[in-house]
């Protein structure tokens, strides 16, 4: 119900009244550390209704190879009420929401942790996000480390998504005045379940690639992927279409007066970054996959900006029965992203070396590769193989 009231006429105001200097305000977002106190929760603004268009334009810029995401008949088929919204969309969605409390003034994202896709999204459906301080570590005269868990919820306040990051922050001496709202209910899952669509008959599987299931993957195996991606200023529009508020990636102004390896052009958003990675890897590894089922240890090494060329290369480590009833088995895989380098030549320069985490390379008296820009580990429920390629 509307009320209907006259409409207020257009007067000009501004030649009359004096502008009062003294009066000016600058609003800032983002937290300083003085801000992050273990066991809060910060409620994040906003939220978005993903619509079907919406939900396949991001899995074919971000290049989905699995049908899930792009056909809503192949996603029933499999047990799915409708076409499925790529994992990668839901998070990508529920972390920008939460930048502008957590992340919009720190100094660096430190890594991905226990990322846990616990419900199917659909179009349709409107994620919100909440995040609760999960731990604060202060160092005297350096920055800290603040541990976050954020949680995505539907329209039915349903658990979609659970994952932990760590983010680098910088104390201000003070903390700042709040800009959303905090003390909502949080409710987590201690040891998150996952739902996993069953269906009576077979799969279809003509509309999927022969050489991408649970019996084609063997531990060990390193798989070279044979396409790149050129990242060009499409990335601007990208990161507030999936919600993310940090100037650092679309503000020119503001990421050239930055000093250090995150200075210079914007930024790619590392959600965006992570997408094209996926995306790029998914012919080989998660086109015959039913369920993601998250990702750990995943961390942004080298930055990537506007003109970069960006290679995948996957490594199996580990498979294992899938549950009960169900046709799957689970595959770990190990996501490595290269820029300005084919793949193939980033093995033969690098050789294993691209597989230790560059963080534990200081120790072992190893150089870090400024190549390679991305890695993380993911397990995936991957269908096997019909009889008919048995």
């Amino acid at each position: 119900m509307f009320l209907q009231i006259p409409y207020p006429k257009f007067q000009e105001s501004a030649p009359g009244q004096a502008a009062h200097l003294e009066k000016v305000k600058y609003p800032q977002y983002g937290r300083v550390l003085e801000d992050f106190k273990p066991g809060e929760v910060f409620c994040h603004p906003r939220g978005v209704t993903i619509y079907p268009s919406f939900a396949v334009e991001f899995a074919t810029t971000f290049m989905e190879a699995n049908p899930l995401y792009t056909n809503a008949e192949f996603a029933k088929a499999h047990g799915f009420r409708d076409l499925a919204v790529s994992p990668l969309m839901v998070m990508n969605i529920c972390l920008s929401l939460g930048v502008q409390n957590d992340s919009e003034k720190a100094i660096a994202n430190l890594g991905y942790y226990n990322v846990c896709f616990v419900k199917a999204v659909y179009p349709g459906d409107t994620l919100r996000a909440l995040t609760k301080v999960l731990d604060v570590k202060v160092k005297e005269g350096k920055p800290g480390i603040v541990t976050i868990r954020t949680i995505g919820l539907n329209q039915k306040n349903e658990l979609v998504l659970q994952y932990d990051r760590k983010i680098m922050v910088a104390a201000a001496g003070k903390a700042s005045d709040p800009t959303t709202v905090s003390g909502q209910p949080f409710p987590e899952q201690a040891a998150p379940t996952v739902e996993i669509p069953q269906v009576s008959g077979a799969y279809p599987m003509n509309l999927t690639g022969v050489n991408s299931y649970f019996e084609n993957f063997q531990i060990g195996d390193v798989i070279v992927h044979a396409n790149g991606r050129t990242i060009t200023d499409e990335h601007f529009p990208w990161t507030y279409r999936v919600m993310n508020t940090h100037p650092l990636h679309y503000d020119r102004l503001y990421s050239t007066a930055r000093s250090g390896a995150m200075s210079g052009e914007p930024i790619v958003y590392g959600g965006l970054v992570f997408a094209w990675l996926a995306g790029l890897a998914s012919r080989d590894t998660s086109e015959n996959s039913l369920i993601d089922l998250g990702y750990t240890e995943g961390y942004h090494t080298q930055p990537a900006v506007s003109g970069d060329t960006i290679y995948p290369i996957s490594r199996v480590l580990a498979k294992e029965e899938g549950p009960s009833g169900i046709k799957a088995g689970i595959v770990t895989f190990q996501l490595i992203g290269v820029k300005n380098i084919r793949p193939k030549e980033a093995l033969e320069k690098f050789g294993a070396d691209l597989f230790l985490k560059e963080n534990n390379k200081k120790d072992l008296g190893k150089e870090k590769i400024p190549e390679k820009i991305f890695e993380i580990e993911r397990r995936l429920l991957v269908k096997k193989k019909p009889n008919h390629y048995s």
